[in-house]
């Protein structure tokens, strides 16, 4: 029997793409998978987990919901641990890793997004507010 997590597409989520739903009203499980044409692992590095964490805990309180709609989101994907430099950004970890697994990210950070594709990494993100769109290859 063939393992099927061989085949499936790792895709790092990054911090502000887990508040796609709240804010836009998207199911962004159902709508990687449509753009992907693929099934794939949704992937969520501890310094990201960090950050929602922070977020749940000291934003106002309509932050703090969509902060815990997030990690209740985040729930759905596979941690993995990850060290951050004390030197070191989440944005940082992300290109690492992703540069590393040559792992496509989803995020709607454009400075993150243009770091990535320096690198030669894929980026997902939200476009016209209602779809994800794909830059560069998976």
């Amino acid at each position: 029997m063939a393992d099927t997590k061989k085949n499936q597409i790792k895709v790092i989520l990054d911090t502000n793409f887990f508040f796609v739903p709240s804010h836009f009203n998207l199911d962004i499980f159902e709508e990687l998978a449509e753009l992907l044409n693929q099934r794939f692992e949704p992937i969520l590095l501890s310094s990201i987990h960090k950050e929602l964490q922070g977020l749940a805990k000291s934003s106002s309180p309509k932050e703090q919901k969509q902060a815990q709609l997030a990690l209740t989101l985040a729930e759905k994907c596979r941690p993995v641990p990850t060290e951050k430099a004390s030197d070191e950004t989440c944005d940082d970890v992300i290109v690492r890793v992703a540069a590393a697994w040559k792992a496509p990210v989803a995020t709607n950070d454009r400075e993150l997004r243009k770091r990535l594709r320096k690198v030669g990494v894929s980026v997902i993100f939200l476009r016209q507010k209602h779809r994800l769109a794909l830059d560069g290859a998976v």
